[in-house]
């Protein structure tokens, strides 16, 4: 129970209520600005109505706060002025340009615009909704949705009550992920629907087809060594893989020559929407993201943290961890439940160096890019971008205020929700898009109930679908996670945006052209050690995109996402990370020219 004010307080109370009955000018300021953000206003109207701001603002800097900076002392506060003599620092000035770089962040978002959102057209095209995601709704022995369910979720997208959410009709005990962290508007960087995306492929499109086959793939893969996946393997999976995937009319991952390689299997790629037309999909390999060993050294590096070290041995699942291959447990989890199962761990923790392995540092993560900005920063000492404006300081350095590792610590941990927003706004605002493990189900209704579903032929005539129900009895997806992927939908991949938005943040941070020293690879005869690798030269900006793709692809590998979601993902976040960049910039004081680096296409940006 709060205590009864005292006099005193009761008497500031009064005052104030007293103040503000007296003085309409004093709440002024926040009656303008309710005003502003009511309703719709073109850019225009914003751009007048924040004359008005601006012109009440600089009364309230000038009038209530400004006084008593203007003052040598008011009651028991003592002014800098007094201490230090001649030093006269304008106080007002100062939170006058705090305000205008607030508004002048605000002008620049709202003169991004509204791209257009265009969707594939599935989600209409199916009025059983075979092609949206689902689940966690209840649905029929086929797998199919419920319709009541699914209006329930539509009311409450579509209206955004808080209410509405509540009286989503779920099938199980597992909930849906965060519908409404994307209307959640940041203070900083993009707003979460100024971001285009190309549509993602349509569920009988020969490209969707090309990414089942390679997910199918990495599920048959999962015990094959990464040090496997380069042009001089002898492995027989992966040489039957790439048979297989060459054979694709629509396989958008990394090529050498026209064709998939070991070299390039399964490393990552970046999609961006051609923004001539908003929608065209346009396919970029990272620069670095093909060169050398597979996994980034990022992931293979003792982590300095003050005087502590963290390893980068992981805890990874034992092989045959493989989940969603039965037909009931695969419905339960569509319905919301639980497969009942557990991974199983190995004892001894180890270097990345399986698929798998990569695919459970993936399930949940670890340092990753804060682990990156410390290696960096701590560890191989790489040198600072070379516009950081204390680079070349005869007088000064860095701190956690402005361009040092601390600093840019604050940054990289905010960025990940930003991006979140981001992706969770395309995910269930836009797309809806399926998850891999429901098309599974789809191929699997299709050939074992001849369900009409419409299944591109060349999913149904791949060797890795055969491969797979030779191998796990099924044509299901196997997923190496038992819960198998979150209850939001696939398209873009929120691991990606992170991956994407803190990647960037750190190639503006650091000399990207740095090249790694001492670099390592896991010791394939014992991966609980590394040996060095000796091979082509690796740069910061390489394996940066490297980690990116890493971690993207990682999901896949586990089978809760598409690769089309992770290389869109990528692209997302290197958006939101710029924007966030542009924000900062227009707070500095010190002479800058502004964050020049490499994007995930190649083409070098001044933010």
């Amino acid at each position: 129970m709060s205590p009864e004010p005292t006099s005193n307080q009761a008497s500031q109370e009064n005052t104030q209520q007293q103040s503000e009955k007296t003085n309409p000018n004093q709440n002024l300021f926040s009656a303008s600005s309710r005003r502003l953000l009511s309703g719709r206003v073109g850019r225009r109207g914003f751009l007048g109505r924040v004359g008005l701001l601006s012109a009440t603002a600089t009364g309230v800097v000038t009038g209530v706060i400004g006084s008593p900076f203007s003052s040598k002392r008011r009651g028991d506060i003592v002014q800098a002025q007094d201490i230090v003599g001649q030093f006269n620092f304008d106080y007002a000035g100062f939170s006058q340009k705090a305000y205008q770089v607030r508004v002048r962040a605000a002008q620049l978002e709202l003169e991004i615009g509204v791209p257009p959102h265009p969707t594939n057209g599935d989600e209409e095209r199916y009025p059983n909704k075979i092609a949206t995601d689902t689940r966690g709704l209840p649905h029929d022995e086929r797998g199919e949705v419920k319709p009541e369910a699914y209006k329930s979720l539509i009311k409450a997208l579509s209206s955004r009550n808080p209410d509405d959410f509540e009286n989503i009709i779920l099938g199980g005990g597992r909930k849906l992920v965060n519908p409404q962290g994307p209307l959640a508007i940041s203070l900083e960087g993009i707003n979460a629907a100024q971001i285009a995306t190309p549509p993602p492929p349509t569920l009988d499109s020969a490209e969707q087809a090309g990414e089942a086959v390679e997910l199918y793939w990495q599920a048959l893969l999962r015990e094959v060594p990464l040090n496997k996946l380069q042009n001089n393997t002898d492995d027989p999976k992966v040489l039957a893989a790439i048979e297989d995937l060459n054979k694709l009319s629509e396989f958008r991952g990394p090529k050498q020559g026209g064709a998939v390689t070991p070299q390039t299997l399964f490393r990552g790629s970046v999609t961006y929407v051609d923004k001539n037309d908003g929608k065209t999909a346009q396919h970029f390999v990272p620069p670095g993201v093909t060169d050398g060993p597979y996994i980034s050294q990022f992931l293979l590096q003792d982590i300095p943290f003050n005087t502590q070290f963290i390893s980068p041995l992981i805890r990874t699942a034992l092989p045959g961890n493989d989940f969603l291959t039965d037909y009931q447990e695969w419905l339960t989890v569509q319905n919301g439940g639980s497969s009942g199962k557990s991974l199983r761990y190995d004892p001894t923790r180890r270097y990345i160096s399986t698929v798998r392995d990569l695919a459970e540092y993936a399930h949940i993560g670890g340092a990753l890019f804060f682990g990156a900005l410390l290696i960096l920063s701590g560890g191989i000492n790489a040198p600072l971008n070379p516009g950081n404006p204390y680079v070349n300081s005869k007088t000064q350095l860095g701190s956690a205020a402005t361009f040092a590792a601390a600093h840019y610590q604050a940054l990289l941990l905010l960025a990940p929700s930003r991006a979140i927003r981001a992706s969770y706004w395309q995910k269930f605002y836009v797309h809806r898009r399926l998850r891999p493990e429901a098309y599974g189900g789809l191929v699997y209704n299709k050939l074992v109930n001849k369900t009409d579903y419409p299944i591109n032929s060349e999913v149904l005539n791949s060797r890795a679908l055969a491969q797979t129900n030779s191998t796990f009895g099924t044509y299901l997806l196997p997923h190496a996670y038992p819960e198998a992927a979150p209850f939001h939908p696939s398209y873009t991949g929120g691991a990606a945006s992170i991956a994407g938005v803190q990647a960037t943040l750190l190639k503006a941070f650091f000399d990207e052209n740095f090249v790694i020293p001492n670099p390592v690879v896991p010791d394939p005869n014992d991966p609980t050690k590394v040996i060095p690798y000796s091979g082509e030269r690796l740069t910061v900006g390489g394996e940066l995109n490297k980690l990116a793709t890493n971690y993207a692809i990682g999901r896949s590998l586990g089978g809760i996402h598409w690769r089309s979601d992770g290389a869109v993902g990528l692209a997302l976040g290197e958006e939101v990370a710029i924007s966030i960049l542009r924000d900062e910039r227009l707070g500095y004081n010190e002479k800058f020219n502004g964050f020049t680096f490499t994007k995930f296409d190649g083409t070098k940006i001044t933010v």
